[in-house]
């Protein structure tokens, strides 16, 4: 997986959802195989039987790194609360932005946080 591509969770979700249908798919094909051996009473492709397990097992770990990775990528929520920050931020010089904190900590100790 390139994980440069991988910048935010909607390009995380955006993947994922691809990979799900496509290890949807490989299961469909696997099964399918095996519904026509029984059938047939023969004996499946095994080369190809031995390729689509190993594409099943890379699309599965990459959905599962994805998944990972998802979790460590900030949402629209954490990314609005530091834009809000940075626009507050502005309006303030250091010691009234040392104020500021201060207070936001001293409400965050006494349980005062929304």
């Amino acid at each position: 997986m390139d994980n440069t591509i991988m910048t935010t969770r909607e390009a995380c979700r955006d993947r994922l959802g691809h990979l799900h249908d496509e290890i949807a798919a490989l299961k469909v094909e696997i099964a399918t195989a095996d519904m026509d051996r029984q059938a047939r009473r023969g004996r499946v492709d095994p080369a190809r039987f031995a390729q689509a397990k190993a594409e099943l097992r890379r699309k599965q770990a990459e959905a599962a790194e994805i998944t990972t990775l998802m979790a460590r990528r900030p949402g629209r929520k954490d990314a609005l609360k530091d834009t809000l920050i940075a626009v507050l931020r502005e309006g303030y010089d250091e010691a009234g932005w040392r104020r500021v904190m201060d207070e936001a900590h001293r409400r965050l100790d006494a349980g005062e946080s929304v």
